[in-house]
Protein backbone atom coordinates (compact mmCIF):
# COMPACT_ATOMS: atom_id res chain seq x y z
CA UNK A 1 0.00 0.00 0.00
CA UNK A 2 1.17 3.82 -0.97
CA UNK A 3 1.70 6.12 1.93
CA UNK A 4 -0.61 8.66 2.43
CA UNK A 5 1.18 12.46 1.59
CA UNK A 6 0.03 15.79 3.44
CA UNK A 7 0.66 18.75 1.82
CA UNK A 8 0.67 22.11 4.33
CA UNK A 9 0.97 25.49 2.93
CA UNK A 10 2.06 27.95 5.49
CA UNK A 11 1.53 31.57 4.46
CA UNK A 12 0.62 32.74 7.75
CA UNK A 13 3.29 34.43 10.06
CA UNK A 14 0.45 34.00 13.26
CA UNK A 15 1.52 31.78 15.69
CA UNK A 16 -1.79 30.05 16.68
CA UNK A 17 -1.94 29.51 12.92
CA UNK A 18 1.79 28.44 12.68
CA UNK A 19 1.02 26.02 15.53
CA UNK A 20 -2.36 24.43 13.91
CA UNK A 21 -0.08 23.78 11.24
CA UNK A 22 2.60 21.97 12.63
CA UNK A 23 0.04 20.03 14.63
CA UNK A 24 -1.44 18.89 11.89
CA UNK A 25 1.83 18.17 10.34
CA UNK A 26 3.16 15.92 12.83
CA UNK A 27 -0.07 14.35 13.45
CA UNK A 28 0.08 13.22 9.85
CA UNK A 29 3.00 11.86 10.31
CA UNK A 30 2.34 10.17 13.34
CA UNK A 31 -0.15 8.62 11.20
CA UNK A 32 2.64 7.21 8.48
CA UNK A 33 1.56 10.34 6.15
CA UNK A 34 4.97 11.66 4.42
CA UNK A 35 4.11 15.19 5.43
CA UNK A 36 5.56 18.57 3.59
CA UNK A 37 4.83 21.89 4.76
CA UNK A 38 5.80 24.77 2.40
CA UNK A 39 6.90 27.82 4.09
CA UNK A 40 5.75 31.20 2.16
CA UNK A 41 5.66 34.93 2.81
CA UNK A 42 5.11 35.32 6.70
CA UNK A 43 5.17 31.85 7.35
CA UNK A 44 8.70 31.69 6.70
CA UNK A 45 9.35 33.51 9.65
CA UNK A 46 8.55 30.43 11.72
CA UNK A 47 11.94 28.89 10.33
CA UNK A 48 13.99 32.04 11.45
CA UNK A 49 17.05 31.63 13.64
CA UNK A 50 16.27 33.37 17.07
CA UNK A 51 19.95 35.10 17.02
CA UNK A 52 20.73 37.27 14.28
CA UNK A 53 22.78 35.96 11.40
CA UNK A 54 25.38 38.61 9.86
CA UNK A 55 24.92 38.42 6.07
CA UNK A 56 25.78 40.85 3.77
CA UNK A 57 22.11 42.72 2.72
CA UNK A 58 21.15 45.82 1.04
CA UNK A 59 18.98 48.61 3.02
CA UNK A 60 15.51 47.07 2.28
CA UNK A 61 16.87 43.56 3.21
CA UNK A 62 17.78 45.00 6.31
CA UNK A 63 14.89 46.92 7.31
CA UNK A 64 12.50 43.76 6.24
CA UNK A 65 15.03 42.00 8.60
CA UNK A 66 14.00 44.61 11.47
CA UNK A 67 10.19 44.13 11.13
CA UNK A 68 9.65 40.39 10.51
CA UNK A 69 9.94 38.76 13.66
CA UNK A 70 12.80 36.29 14.26
CA UNK A 71 11.98 32.61 15.06
CA UNK A 72 8.98 30.63 16.30
CA UNK A 73 8.22 32.13 19.58
CA UNK A 74 8.57 35.52 18.00
CA UNK A 75 5.40 35.32 16.37
CA UNK A 76 1.77 36.88 16.79
CA UNK A 77 -1.31 36.05 17.32
CA UNK A 78 -4.03 36.54 14.68
CA UNK A 79 -6.35 37.71 17.37
CA UNK A 80 -5.99 39.01 20.85
CA UNK A 81 -2.55 40.73 20.42
CA UNK A 82 -3.33 43.18 23.39
CA UNK A 83 -0.04 45.32 23.39
CA UNK A 84 2.07 41.91 22.93
CA UNK A 85 0.36 39.97 26.06
CA UNK A 86 -2.08 38.00 24.08
CA UNK A 87 1.02 35.63 22.94
CA UNK A 88 1.99 35.98 26.90
CA UNK A 89 -1.06 34.86 28.09
CA UNK A 90 -1.73 31.85 25.48
CA UNK A 91 2.35 30.60 26.03
CA UNK A 92 1.60 30.58 29.70
CA UNK A 93 -1.63 28.72 29.29
CA UNK A 94 -0.08 26.62 27.26
CA UNK A 95 3.13 25.53 29.48
CA UNK A 96 -0.03 25.25 32.34
CA UNK A 97 -1.17 22.04 30.35
CA UNK A 98 1.43 21.04 29.54
CA UNK A 99 1.33 21.55 25.58
CA UNK A 100 4.24 21.67 23.38
CA UNK A 101 5.71 25.46 22.08
CA UNK A 102 5.81 26.06 18.33
CA UNK A 103 9.76 25.62 18.48
CA UNK A 104 9.12 21.96 20.45
CA UNK A 105 6.77 21.01 17.47
CA UNK A 106 9.07 22.42 14.80
CA UNK A 107 11.41 20.04 16.11
CA UNK A 108 9.32 17.23 16.21
CA UNK A 109 8.13 17.94 12.72
CA UNK A 110 12.36 17.78 12.01
CA UNK A 111 12.97 14.30 13.84
CA UNK A 112 9.74 12.94 11.66
CA UNK A 113 11.41 13.21 8.81
CA UNK A 114 8.98 16.04 7.84
CA UNK A 115 9.56 18.00 4.71
CA UNK A 116 10.15 21.30 5.59
CA UNK A 117 10.36 23.67 2.21
CA UNK A 118 11.05 27.35 2.15
CA UNK A 119 9.64 29.13 -0.63
CA UNK A 120 13.10 30.85 -2.91
CA UNK A 121 11.29 33.33 -4.45
CA UNK A 122 9.87 34.35 -0.64
CA UNK A 123 13.58 34.35 0.54
CA UNK A 124 14.34 37.03 -2.85
CA UNK A 125 11.71 38.97 -1.90
CA UNK A 126 12.11 39.25 1.47
CA UNK A 127 15.60 39.40 1.70
CA UNK A 128 16.33 36.43 3.50
CA UNK A 129 19.60 34.15 3.11
CA UNK A 130 19.59 30.52 3.77
CA UNK A 131 22.04 31.44 6.95
CA UNK A 132 18.94 32.93 8.72
CA UNK A 133 16.67 30.23 8.70
CA UNK A 134 17.35 27.09 10.41
CA UNK A 135 19.28 24.17 9.98
CA UNK A 136 17.86 20.72 8.04
CA UNK A 137 15.41 22.84 5.90
CA UNK A 138 14.99 22.93 2.16
CA UNK A 139 14.97 25.32 -0.44
CA UNK A 140 12.40 25.02 -3.68
CA UNK A 141 10.24 26.92 -5.61
CA UNK A 142 6.90 26.50 -5.86
CA UNK A 143 6.71 23.61 -8.69
CA UNK A 144 8.48 21.78 -5.86
CA UNK A 145 5.71 22.25 -3.68
CA UNK A 146 2.94 21.54 -6.63
CA UNK A 147 4.57 17.85 -7.47
CA UNK A 148 3.98 17.00 -4.00
CA UNK A 149 0.19 18.49 -3.36
CA UNK A 150 -0.16 17.06 -7.10
CA UNK A 151 0.09 13.37 -5.30
CA UNK A 152 -1.60 15.10 -2.08
CA UNK A 153 -4.46 13.12 0.20
CA UNK A 154 -4.82 15.98 1.98
CA UNK A 155 -3.59 19.73 1.23
CA UNK A 156 -4.23 22.64 3.45
CA UNK A 157 -3.14 26.35 3.44
CA UNK A 158 -2.68 27.43 6.20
Amino acid sequence: MEKKKTTIVLFSGDYDKAMAAYIIANGAAAYDHEVTIFHTFWGINALRKQAPVNVQKGFLEKMFAKMMPRGAEKLGLSKMQMLGMGPKMIKHVMKKHNALTLTQLVEMAQEQGIKLITCTMTMDLLGLKEEELLDGIKYAGVAAYLADAEQGNVNLFI
